[in-house]
């Protein structure tokens, strides 16, 4: 098993208030779930309005795909105009069959 996780610190610059955050923000949750099944959640500075934290994980039974989910869940990300990646940070474990 083969697990890879992606950390991703946002700015939100023109978000004033956090119901506005929540708009933004959960389309990219949602839409990294739906459309590569991994699992997603803001995971820092819900109480700020103009940063987030997001994380991904994707697990896979093969390093190579775990690779390539969290190669196209980063690229989805930078495809929001209202949003600037600040830092991305990769993670990754493996559970051996023995």
């Amino acid at each position: 098993m083969h697990v890879a996780s992606l950390t991703l610190e946002l700015r939100l610059a023109h978000v004033h208030s956090l119901k506005e955050k929540r708009s933004v923000v959960r389309p990219i949750i949602d839409g990294a779930h739906r459309r590569f099944s991994v699992a997603a959640a803001e995971v820092d500075h819900q109480d700020a309005w103009q940063l987030a934290t997001v994380g991904v994980a994707a697990v896979s039974g093969s390093a190579r795909h775990a690779h390539e989910v969290i190669d196209a869940v980063e690229r989805f990300v930078w495809s929001f105009p209202e949003v600037e990646v600040i830092s991305a940070a990769r993670g990754w474990a493996t559970e051996d069959d023995g």
